[in-house]
C-alpha cells in the first residue's frame, strides 16, 4: 500500500465551524431540520387523526425515505456532474413550493391519508436532490482532516434539532394544529435558501464535458461495485436502517397507545431520542481517538438495540426516554460512521454519488423496514415489533464479527497525476471508439506468481475507474510476454478513466513495473476498433472512395 499523505486527523470536534462557510451553512441547515422536524410530527400525529391503521402511521416516514432510495443515485450523479450550490438552491425551493401547498391543503380540510403522504412522499424528493450535493459539498468547504468531524457536526446540527423540534412541534401542533406545523417548515427553508444564494462554491476543474446521467450513474454503481471498503459500509448500513427503522417509525403508537399520551408526548419521545443522538455526536470524536470503526459501529448496535428491546417492554415514561435516549447515541454513532467510511474511501470525482449510494441503503432499509414492523405491529402488536427489531439489530452486531467495517481514514484518494494525455497520429471525435488499450510486459519465470497477484489487484481498479472486458494474456510463443487489454467506450472515456487513479493506487503501479524485466519498457498501444464489415462504397468525382467506418459514440 501507498505511505499515506494525509495529514493527522484534527479530533476537535468544533474546528469545522471555524471555517466561515461551513459555519453560515450548517446554521441554515439545523434551522431548516428543525422546521423538517416540526413537519414530521405534524403529519405523523394528523395521520393518527385520519386513521387507525398501524401501516398507514408508519408510511409516513417511509414515504419521507422512500424517495432517497429511489432517486439518491440520480441525485448523486447530478452533484458530482454539475454545480452543487445550484442543485442544493433548486431543491430547497422546491421543498418549500411543496411544503406551502401542504400548509394549504390542512387549513382547508382537504387532507386525506393518501394525500398527505403524497406531499411527505415529495419533500422527500427535495431531501433526495439536496442530500448528496451537501454532503460531497463538506468535503470542498473544509479540509480532509477535520472531515470526520465536520460530517458529525452535520449529525449532532440535525440531532439537536431533532432534541428540540418535535417537542416544539407537539406544542404547535396541540396548540394550533398540524396546517401551522406545516407553515413553520416552509418558513424554516427561506434562512438557507438566503444563505447558498450568497455563497459562491468553489469553481471546479473540468478539462471534460460532464457524463451523460445514464453513464455517470453506472460509474458510480462500478466503483461502489469494485471498492470492498465502501461496498461493506454499504451493506452494514442496509441491515441496520433496517433493523432501527421500527424505533422512529412506531414512536407516535407508543405516545398514543403505551404511555398513554398526547401529540406533546410524542414530542418529548422525539425529543428524548434527538438528546441521546446529540450525546452520542459530542462523543464521537473522543471515542474514535480509542475505537476502530467496527468497535464504534458494534457498540452502537448494542445500544440502539437495548433501546428497541427496552421501548417495547415499557409502559412508563421515564424508563421510556432513558431507552430512547440510548437509542439515539446508537442511531448517531453508526450511521455517522458508515457516512465517514464511505466519504473517506471516495475520491472527490465520484464522492456525490458514493454517499447516494449510501443513502439508498441506509434510508432504503430504514423505507423496508417501517413498513415491516408497521405491518408486524398491526398483526402482534408493538411490543412485539419493537423487540423483534431490537433482537434483529443485535444480529447485526454480531455481523460484524464476519464482516468488520474496514479502515478507511488513512486512505490517499487525491489524484496521482503521472498520467498526461497521448499525442495522437489519427484524428479522431471525442466521442470516438470504442478504444482499446494494450499494455505489453516482459516477466521473468520465477516473478509470474507475484505477477499475477497484482495483476489481479489491477484488473480491480481498472474495472472500477471504468475499464470495460479486461483480460490478461500471455504469449505462447514468447514465453516471457504478457498483455494486459481493455476497452472503454470513447476517448473521452479513456481520459477519465486514465485520470482517476489516486496516490492509492500507486503502490499498485510501482510493484508491478518493479517486476519488468530489466532493458524491456512497458509497452502501450491505443487503437480504435475498425469495422470492415461496414465499409460503405461512395462516387467521387476523382474515382472510389470508402466511408470511414470508425464508430462515434
Amino acid at each position: 500500500m501507498a505511505t499515506s499523505t494525509t495529514a493527522p486527523q484534527d479530533h476537535r470536534f468544533f474546528a469545522p465551524l471555524g471555517i466561515p462557510v461551513f459555519r453560515a451553512i450548517w446554521f441554515a441547515s439545523m434551522a431548516s431540520n428543525l422546521g423538517g422536524l416540526v413537519q414530521s410530527v405534524g403529519a405523523s400525529w394528523m395521520m393518527t387523526s385520519l386513521t387507525k391503521s398501524p401501516t398507514l402511521v408508519a408510511l409516513v416516514q417511509a414515504s419521507t425515505t422512500l424517495p432517497i432510495m429511489l432517486l439518491a443515485l440520480v441525485a448523486g450523479a447530478i452533484a458530482d456532474n454539475h454545480d452543487r450550490r445550484i442543485v442544493m438552491l433548486v431543491a430547497q425551493i422546491f421543498m418549500l413550493t411543496v411544503s406551502v401547498g401542504l400548509s394549504l391543503c390542512a387549513w382547508l380540510g382537504w387532507l386525506t391519508p393518501w394525500l398527505l403522504l403524497s406531499f411527505t412522499f415529495l419533500i422527500g424528493v427535495g431531501t433526495a436532490l439536496h442530500a448528496p450535493s451537501w454532503q460531497a459539498s463538506v468535503g470542498d468547504m473544509v479540509p480532509r482532516p477535520v472531515l470526520p468531524g465536520a460530517v458529525a457536526l452535520n449529525s449532532m446540527g440535525f440531532n439537536v434539532a431533532r432534541s428540540f423540534g418535535p417537542a416544539i412541534g407537539g406544542a404547535v401542533v396541540a396548540a394550533a394544529g398540524a396546517a401551522a406545523a406545516f407553515l413553520v417548515n416552509a418558513v424554516s427553508y427561506l434562512g438557507l435558501i438566503v444563505v447558498l444564494s450568497r455563497w459562491r462554491s468553489p469553481a471546479q476543474d473540468r478539462s471534460l464535458p460532464p457524463e451523460p446521467l445514464r453513464i455517470a450513474m453506472g460509474a458510480g454503481i462500478r466503483y461502489v461495485a469494485m471498492s470492498p471498503t465502501i461496498r461493506t459500509a454499504l451493506l452494514r448500513a442496509i441491515w441496520f436502517g433496517f433493523a432501527a427503522s421500527a424505533t422512529p417509525a412506531l414512536m407516535p403508537l407508543v405516545a398514543r397507545h403505551m404511555l398513554p399520551g398526547g401529540a406533546f408526548t410524542y414530542g418529548l419521545l422525539l425529543g428524548a431520542f434527538g438528546m441521546g443522538a446529540v450525546a452520542g455526536a459530542l462523543s464521537g470524536s473522543r471515542l474514535r481517538r480509542f475505537l476502530s470503526s467496527e468497535a464504534m459501529v458494534g457498540w452502537a448496535t448494542v445500544a440502539m438495540a437495548t433501546g428497541a428491546i427496552t421501548l417495547g417492554l415499557s409502559h412508563s415514561i421515564w424508563l421510556t426516554f432513558a431507552a430512547l435516549i440510548l437509542a439515539g447515541g446508537g442511531w448517531v454513532l453508526a450511521l455517522s460512521t458508515f457516512n465517514v467510511t464511505v466519504q473517506m474511501a471516495s475520491p472527490r470525482w465520484v464522492v456525490g454519488r458514493s454517499l447516494a449510494l449510501y443513502q439508498m441503503a441506509a434510508f432504503g432499509g430504514l423505507a423496508v423496514g417501517s413498513w415491516s414492523f408497521g405491518e408486524l405491529a398491526g398483526v402482534h402488536g408493538i411490543p412485539v415489533a419493537l423487540i423483534a427489531a431490537g433482537l434483529l439489530q443485535l444480529g447485526g452486531a454480531a455481523l460484524g464479527l464476519v464482516l468488520p467495517l474496514p479502515v478507511a481514514l488513512d486512505l490517499d484518494l487525491s489524484p496521482l497525476g503521472r498520467w498526461k494525455e497521448p499525442e495522437i497520429a489519427v484524428a479522431i471525435a471525442p466521442r470516438s471508439g470504442p478504444i482499446v488499450i494494450t499494455l505489453e510486459y516482459r516477466i521473468a519465470p520465477e516473478d509470474i506468481d507475484r505477477f499475477l497477484v497484482e495483476m489481479g489487484e489491477r484488473r480491480r481498479i481498472r474495472m472500477r475507474d471504468g475499464a470495460r472486458n479486461w483480460t490478461l494474456l500471455r504469449d505462447l510463443t514468447i514465453d516471457d510476454l504478457w498483455i494486459e487489454r481493455y476497452h472503454v467506450p470513447t476517448w473521452h472515456d479513456y481520459i477519465r478513466h486514465s485520470q482517476r487513479r489516486t496516490q492509492e493506487d500507486a503502490a499498485n503501479i510501482d510493484r508491478i513495473f518493479a517486476l519488468q524485466r530489466e532493458g524491456f519498457p512497458v509497452v502501450a498501444h491505443r487503437m480504435i476498433e475498425r469495422q470492415v464489415g461496414r465499409l460503405s462504397k461512395v462516387g467521387t468525382q476523382d474515382g472510389d472512395a470508402f466511408t470511414d467506418p470508425t464508430r462515434t459514440g
